[in-house]
């Protein structure tokens, strides 16, 4: 049971990790892979309202989505865009990235060896992953104009679509942790944090929605 303070904290912490920004057109759209089919989705609701001439998807596989993506992550989400109507030129797939900086330097290098210039990304993740990703293009993609992009949700639709509330803070805190940490390993640019937002990150942390957390070495 997760209690009304808890909750309020995820809530809060839920809409910072939401870069709020308004889509726009772009030169490309980047969906990252992740167990979140409606990724894809949305990023093809996004090109088909005309805000991107050309997909990548990026991402292999991870213990979250072997079994469900045996293919791998970027493999099965263009195969849902091919289903909704993307004509398949228009899918490229980049379909090693295990983690968010090789999805940035991947498709990349990718648009680079295809000849794409690229001014602008869409770039359309999990609600609670648009800042890192964010973050993690600015530092490796500077040269690029970045737009984040999610599915429009609520937490509490959010929560209701996984069906387990505990895991879907420790998540949101995991996320956090490392928008936090990277930034001093070279991972991704340094975003300031609200105090509201720090002292909830430190509330759940001790009320123990800490699986998603990663070990820091002690000083």
């Amino acid at each position: 049971m997760i209690s009304e303070q808890a909750w309020a904290d995820a809530e809060l912490i839920w809409d910072f990790h939401q870069m709020h920004h308004e889509p726009r057109p772009c030169s490309v759209a980047v969906g990252l892979g992740s167990h979140d089919l409606g990724v894809a989705d949305t990023t093809v609701d996004l090109y088909q309202r005309g805000m991107a001439p050309l997909i990548v998807f990026t991402g292999a596989t991870s213990p979250t989505t072997r079994a469900r993506m045996p293919r791998g992550e970027a493999v099965h989400y263009r195969e849902r865009a091919l289903e909704l109507g993307v004509p398949p030129e228009f899918v490229l797939v980049e379909p090693n990235a295990r983690n968010t900086g090789e999805n940035i330097r991947l498709t990349r290098a990718l648009l680079e060896d295809a000849g794409r210039p690229i001014e602008s990304v869409l770039l359309i993740s999990k609600p609670y992953e648009e800042r890192r990703a964010y973050a993690t293009a600015r530092k490796l993609w500077p040269e690029v104009e970045v737009i984040s992009a999610s599915t429009p949700m609520a937490f509490a639709e959010y929560v209701d679509s996984i069906g387990d509330p505990k895991l879907v803070v420790d998540m949101l805190v995991g996320a956090l942790q490392r928008l936090q940490l990277y930034p001093h390993r070279g991972f991704m640019i340094q975003m300031p944090m609200p105090a509201p937002v720090l002292a909830a990150y430190q509330r759940l942390r001790d009320e123990g929605f800490t699986s998603r957390l990663i070990a820091v070495p002690a000083p």
